[in-house]
Protein backbone atom coordinates (compact mmCIF):
# COMPACT_ATOMS: atom_id res chain seq x y z
CA UNK A 1 0.00 0.00 0.00
CA UNK A 2 1.36 3.45 -0.92
CA UNK A 3 1.93 6.30 1.48
CA UNK A 4 -1.01 8.19 -0.03
CA UNK A 5 -3.30 5.18 0.40
CA UNK A 6 -2.30 4.80 4.06
CA UNK A 7 -3.01 8.50 4.63
CA UNK A 8 -6.43 8.09 2.97
CA UNK A 9 -7.11 5.06 5.18
CA UNK A 10 -6.23 7.08 8.28
CA UNK A 11 -8.69 9.78 7.23
CA UNK A 12 -11.49 7.29 6.58
CA UNK A 13 -10.90 5.18 9.69
CA UNK A 14 -13.67 5.10 12.30
CA UNK A 15 -11.52 6.40 15.16
CA UNK A 16 -11.41 9.27 17.64
CA UNK A 17 -9.70 12.53 16.75
CA UNK A 18 -6.74 11.62 18.96
CA UNK A 19 -6.41 8.22 17.30
CA UNK A 20 -6.58 9.82 13.84
CA UNK A 21 -3.80 12.24 14.78
CA UNK A 22 -1.68 9.30 15.97
CA UNK A 23 -2.37 7.33 12.78
CA UNK A 24 -1.51 10.26 10.53
CA UNK A 25 1.56 11.16 12.56
CA UNK A 26 2.80 7.56 12.25
CA UNK A 27 2.43 7.56 8.46
CA UNK A 28 3.85 11.09 8.20
CA UNK A 29 6.90 10.01 10.22
CA UNK A 30 7.92 7.77 7.31
CA UNK A 31 8.90 10.89 5.41
CA UNK A 32 11.55 13.52 6.22
CA UNK A 33 10.68 16.03 8.96
CA UNK A 34 10.37 18.87 6.42
CA UNK A 35 8.26 16.92 3.89
CA UNK A 36 5.51 19.28 2.76
CA UNK A 37 2.82 16.62 2.24
CA UNK A 38 3.49 15.03 5.64
CA UNK A 39 3.35 18.43 7.35
CA UNK A 40 0.08 19.21 5.56
CA UNK A 41 -1.52 15.93 6.66
CA UNK A 42 -0.38 16.43 10.26
CA UNK A 43 -1.84 19.96 10.20
CA UNK A 44 -5.14 18.75 8.77
CA UNK A 45 -5.49 16.06 11.43
CA UNK A 46 -5.06 18.60 14.20
CA UNK A 47 -7.32 21.13 12.48
CA UNK A 48 -10.03 18.51 12.09
CA UNK A 49 -9.74 17.74 15.81
CA UNK A 50 -10.21 21.41 16.73
CA UNK A 51 -6.55 21.94 17.62
CA UNK A 52 -6.11 25.06 15.50
CA UNK A 53 -3.16 26.39 17.49
CA UNK A 54 -1.23 23.20 16.75
CA UNK A 55 -2.37 23.11 13.11
CA UNK A 56 -1.39 26.67 12.19
CA UNK A 57 2.42 26.31 12.35
CA UNK A 58 2.25 22.96 10.53
CA UNK A 59 0.24 24.50 7.68
CA UNK A 60 2.74 27.35 7.45
CA UNK A 61 5.69 24.94 7.36
CA UNK A 62 3.95 22.82 4.70
CA UNK A 63 3.37 25.88 2.51
CA UNK A 64 6.97 27.04 2.97
CA UNK A 65 8.26 23.55 2.11
CA UNK A 66 6.40 23.61 -1.22
CA UNK A 67 3.23 21.62 -1.80
CA UNK A 68 1.88 20.37 -5.10
CA UNK A 69 -0.82 22.70 -6.45
CA UNK A 70 -3.75 20.62 -5.21
CA UNK A 71 -2.48 20.44 -1.65
CA UNK A 72 -1.23 24.04 -1.77
CA UNK A 73 -4.72 25.38 -2.40
CA UNK A 74 -6.18 23.10 0.28
CA UNK A 75 -3.50 24.26 2.73
CA UNK A 76 -4.23 27.93 2.01
CA UNK A 77 -7.97 27.40 2.52
CA UNK A 78 -7.46 25.37 5.67
CA UNK A 79 -4.85 27.75 7.11
CA UNK A 80 -7.11 30.72 6.38
CA UNK A 81 -10.03 29.01 8.11
CA UNK A 82 -7.84 28.07 11.06
CA UNK A 83 -6.44 31.55 11.57
CA UNK A 84 -9.91 33.07 11.18
CA UNK A 85 -10.94 30.89 14.11
CA UNK A 86 -7.85 32.08 15.99
CA UNK A 87 -8.81 35.73 15.51
CA UNK A 88 -6.41 36.56 12.67
CA UNK A 89 -9.20 37.73 10.41
CA UNK A 90 -7.25 40.21 8.27
CA UNK A 91 -4.62 37.64 7.34
CA UNK A 92 -7.34 35.08 6.64
CA UNK A 93 -9.09 37.52 4.31
CA UNK A 94 -5.84 38.33 2.52
CA UNK A 95 -5.00 34.66 1.91
CA UNK A 96 -8.48 33.85 0.64
CA UNK A 97 -8.77 36.99 -1.48
CA UNK A 98 -5.48 36.13 -3.20
CA UNK A 99 -6.70 32.60 -4.01
CA UNK A 100 -10.15 33.83 -5.05
CA UNK A 101 -8.71 36.43 -7.41
CA UNK A 102 -6.85 33.74 -9.38
CA UNK A 103 -10.04 33.36 -11.37
CA UNK A 104 -12.79 30.91 -12.22
CA UNK A 105 -10.45 28.21 -13.48
CA UNK A 106 -8.37 28.08 -10.31
CA UNK A 107 -8.36 24.79 -8.41
CA UNK A 108 -11.01 24.48 -5.69
CA UNK A 109 -12.53 27.79 -6.75
CA UNK A 110 -15.92 27.11 -5.12
CA UNK A 111 -14.32 25.96 -1.86
CA UNK A 112 -12.17 29.10 -1.86
CA UNK A 113 -15.29 31.20 -2.45
CA UNK A 114 -17.13 29.49 0.41
CA UNK A 115 -14.36 30.15 2.92
CA UNK A 116 -13.80 33.67 1.58
CA UNK A 117 -17.53 34.34 2.09
CA UNK A 118 -17.29 33.02 5.67
CA UNK A 119 -14.32 35.27 6.39
CA UNK A 120 -16.10 38.26 4.87
CA UNK A 121 -19.17 37.53 7.01
CA UNK A 122 -16.93 37.31 10.09
CA UNK A 123 -15.50 40.71 9.18
CA UNK A 124 -18.99 42.22 9.08
CA UNK A 125 -19.18 42.44 5.29
CA UNK A 126 -22.24 40.23 4.87
CA UNK A 127 -23.26 41.79 1.55
CA UNK A 128 -19.90 41.04 -0.09
CA UNK A 129 -20.02 37.56 1.48
CA UNK A 130 -23.44 36.91 -0.06
CA UNK A 131 -22.22 38.16 -3.43
CA UNK A 132 -19.20 35.83 -3.41
CA UNK A 133 -21.30 32.85 -2.29
CA UNK A 134 -24.03 33.47 -4.87
CA UNK A 135 -21.49 33.86 -7.68
CA UNK A 136 -20.00 30.48 -6.69
CA UNK A 137 -23.45 28.90 -6.57
CA UNK A 138 -24.81 30.34 -9.81
CA UNK A 139 -22.98 28.04 -12.27
CA UNK A 140 -24.48 25.02 -10.52
CA UNK A 141 -28.07 26.14 -10.93
CA UNK A 142 -30.10 24.38 -13.63
CA UNK A 143 -32.03 27.63 -14.19
CA UNK A 144 -31.58 31.30 -13.32
CA UNK A 145 -27.79 31.16 -13.58
CA UNK A 146 -27.56 34.49 -15.42
CA UNK A 147 -30.08 36.16 -13.11
CA UNK A 148 -28.36 35.00 -9.92
CA UNK A 149 -24.96 35.99 -11.28
CA UNK A 150 -26.25 39.43 -12.22
CA UNK A 151 -27.97 40.00 -8.88
CA UNK A 152 -24.88 38.81 -7.01
CA UNK A 153 -22.73 41.31 -8.88
CA UNK A 154 -25.25 44.09 -8.23
CA UNK A 155 -24.99 43.49 -4.48
CA UNK A 156 -21.54 45.00 -4.49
Amino acid sequence: MTWEERIADAWSADVTDEERIALIDAVAAERPEDDAAALFERAGARDSAGLEEEAEPLYRRALEAGLDEDRRVQAVIQLASTIRNLGKLEESLALLRAEYEKGRDAPLRDATAAFYALALASSGDAVRAASIALQALAPHLPRYMRSVTGYAQELV
